[in-house]
């Protein structure tokens, strides 16, 4: 891959790659050809060269040719990348979070004087998954300018069918997550500020072929803003992790990278996902286990927009209640301001008395209530920028960092003020008015630049960056401290899910899908990364392909939801409304209702969704899986279908087949027969049930 040029102040992440003294490991010479190169589990195997290239084999199975994966990045653009072997060490470890392994230490020079160690560690519970970390030193008599380093860098050969990918970084267009490689794919992948207010996400890339796939990232336990570049090549696809950290490393000097990992696979990226997923959890990060609530279906009133009225809301909620759904949001509109969250008097004209009054009426149309909030956003012209300008994140220029959506301006997540401040929101929405959830909404909540307001005494600016999950866990608390049954609702608009967010997570929704594809893939990338016991949602229903389909969120396993206005549309749209709007009309209705039983009848989300069955890319129909009590239900996606379907996953004994949507019977099946024929259009949804059981 190129070598890593200059990037704008969003972009560019302050290093966070270690510069220090560190203890150096002396390596053990090897004789001349030696063949004890090779670090490896049963699964996945590294093999250096005496160069300290290196190549990839799984399950035996040569993928990648010995490739400089491990360089130094210098100022100029070229790159330190042949290093002369001179030593290896194996050392056991048992770690208390991952148990038993093996490390190995490769030494090597350079002829610049750069000594360079890969530590290269496989854990008995993680199979598949090489644990790296990279050590740079200069021994030499010269200063040496560092633009940064690249690791775990391997192409891919071209194989019959081509490549896809997953991308867990952000990007400001909102792009798919999971895509095919063109010709011209090129992806920089940065886990830094893609924008202002867009950044961060799930710090993993993928590439796969039919056959196999590699993907990389990092397992540090906060954010680092790291690049995971893919690029489709003329002979395959080229992967790698690389930092940006522009220093002079001076003789004596040594440079660590962060903790990265290398992973092969068979399937699409469900499977490195949920190893990524069981790795971190033995690190401490892990989705919690959602409330019951946080799988009930949801209305929520944006089909209103913010000039809402407190009546339209009310007259609504009896419709709520009888199309099926269980929770009622109150969306942005209901404050005078993003930053102050003062309750508007002309909406709510006695302030907290209406306010309480009206999560009352929402609970005596059996309804739950959930309340809309935007933290770390403060508008121009509210009291909070004007009385305390102090909280407000700056970067090494004094300039602001900007929210667009609302043209506000980003408050520092790691200056204690703010934590503050919002903990006692968030107490007083739910310990005082009565809501039983939160809805934290914005594209700007996923990830921040670096800080660097002198107030804030910050002791590196990138803590802003590395502490967002500390201000997003202290918001969890403070919502279950003031009922144990809240549920938090993280929902940042459009970006790509920040992993380390996770444990303060109860619900998380496909963030303003641009397509149903949006709705399935996000979901089975979130699934594997939240596991089971998670609640994901497929946000509302008319953000999907012809608003109305429902069929891509029950089929995965996903909370279904909508913003439907009944029996009109709002008046004042801000933008013009989609043909027919948004009103429940009596065909809707009936329609609504329909997905809603299905969905309660079924309650998907509590079953165990089996990601690695089938192949996302390469299955065709599109197809997924899920095992509840004892059953396997399907869903299959395609614009139109006739032909053999596989279903996989099936246990002993023969089961009995249903059309859920249509109620048909479609015969039996089992494990050794296990296909049958039939035609669909856009979508089909079957039960498979044990005979025994049916």
């Amino acid at each position: 891959m190129p070598p890593i040029g200059r990037r704008t102040v969003l972009k560019l992440a302050v290093g966070s790659a270690a510069l220090a003294a560190l203890p150096w490991t002396p390596g053990r010479a090897l004789a001349a050809g030696s063949a004890a190169m090779t670090a490896q589990d049963a699964l996945l195997s590294l093999t250096f060269d005496r160069a300290l290239r290196t190549r990839v084999a799984y399950k035996g199975k040569t993928l990648t040719p010995f490739e400089a994966s491990e360089v130094l990045l210098l100022k100029d653009g070229s790159a330190i990348d042949t290093y002369a072997f001179s030593g290896e060490e194996r050392q056991p470890v048992s770690d208390a979070r991952h148990g038993a392994g093996l490390r190995h230490v490769f030494t090597g020079v350079s002829k610049q004087g750069i000594e360079k160690q890969v530590a290269v560690t496989f854990f008995e519970q993680s199979p598949g998954l090489a644990l790296m970390q990279v050590r740079y030193r200069n021994t030499g008599t010269q200063p040496v300018d560092v633009a940064g380093w690249r690791s775990a860098a391997h192409e891919l050969a071209n194989a019959p069918g081509g490549f896809w990918s997953f991308s867990g970084t952000t990007h400001e267009d909102r792009r798919d997550w999971v895509q095919p490689l063109g010709d011209n794919f090129d992806q920089r992948n940065t886990l830094g500020m893609d924008a202002s207010d867009y950044g961060g996400g799930t710090p993993v890339a993928n590439v796969w072929r039919r056959d196999v796939g590699l993907a990389v990232g990092h397992v540090e336990p906060v954010p680092r803003a790291l690049d995971l570049p893919v690029r489709k090549t003329g002979k395959g696809a080229r992967i790698a992790v690389e930092g940006v950290q522009a220093i002079t490393l001076a003789p004596g000097q040594a440079l660590a990278t962060e903790r990265t990992f290398l992973c092969a696979h068979t399937g699409d990226h469900f499977a490195p996902l949920a190893l990524y997923r069981d790795f971190m959890k033995a690190e401490g990060i892990a989705a919690p286990q959602a409330p019951a609530s946080a799988f009930e279906p949801t209305w929520c009133a944006w089909g209103y927009e913010r000039d809402f009225t407190v009546a339209q809301i009310l007259a609504t909620l009896p419709k709520v209640r009888e199309v099926g759904f269980q929770w009622a949001v109150l969306d942005d509109g209901w404050q005078t301001n993003e930053g102050d969250w003062q309750i508007d008097r002309k909406k709510f004209p006695r302030g907290d008395a209406d306010m309480r009054d009206f999560v009352k009426a929402v609970r005596a149309q059996g309804l739950r209530p959930r309340l809309w909030l935007a933290p770390l956003a403060a508008d121009p012209g509210s009291e909070i920028l004007y009385k305390h300008s102090d909280m407000l994140l700056l970067d090494e220029y004094g300039s602001f960092q900007k929210v667009s959506w609302w043209n506000a301006l980003t408050q520092c997540p790691a200056y204690q003020p703010t934590i503050d401040y919002y903990v006692a929101l968030v107490k007083k929405a739910i310990g005082d008015w009565g809501f039983e959830g939160i809805k934290l909404d914005g594209q700007h909540l996923n990830a921040v630049a670096p800080c660097y307001n002198p107030a804030h005494k910050h002791a590196s600016p990138t803590d802003s960056c590395e502490k967002l999950p500390d201000f997003w866990n202290a918001i969890y608390k403070a919502a279950h401290d003031a009922n144990p049954d809240a549920v938090v609702e993280l929902c940042p608009c459009g970006t790509a899910f920040a992993f380390h967010n996770l444990p303060a997570t109860d619900q998380f929704p496909s963030s303003d899908p641009l397509s149903s594809w949006q709705v399935r893939s996000k979901g089975k990338s979130v699934k594997a990364l939240m596991g089971r016991g998670s609640s994901y949602a497929g946000d509302h229903v008319e953000l999907a392909d012809g608003r109305d389909d429902f069929a891509s969120s029950v089929g995965i396993g996903a909370v279904i939801s909508s913003k439907f206005t009944w029996p009109r549309d709002t008046e004042n749209p801000t933008a013009p409304l989609p043909e027919g709007g948004y009103v429940l009309t009596p065909e809707k209705e009936v329609l609504w209702k329909k997905w809603v039983a299905l969905y309660r009848d079924h309650m998907l989300p509590l079953g165990d969704y089996r990601g690695e069955l089938y192949d996302i890319g390469f299955d065709a129909p599109e197809t997924h899986a899920i095992a509840k009590d004892g059953a396997m239900y399907y869903a299959f996606y395609a614009k139109d279908w006739n032909g053999t379907l596989e279903l996989r996953g099936l246990g002993e004994g023969r089961y009995r087949v249903r059309d859920l949507f249509n109620g048909t019977d479609l015969g039996s099946v089992d494990a050794k027969a296990n296909t049958l024929r039939a035609g669909f259009t856009r979508f089909l949804l079957l039960q498979a049930t044990p005979e025994a059981a049916a």
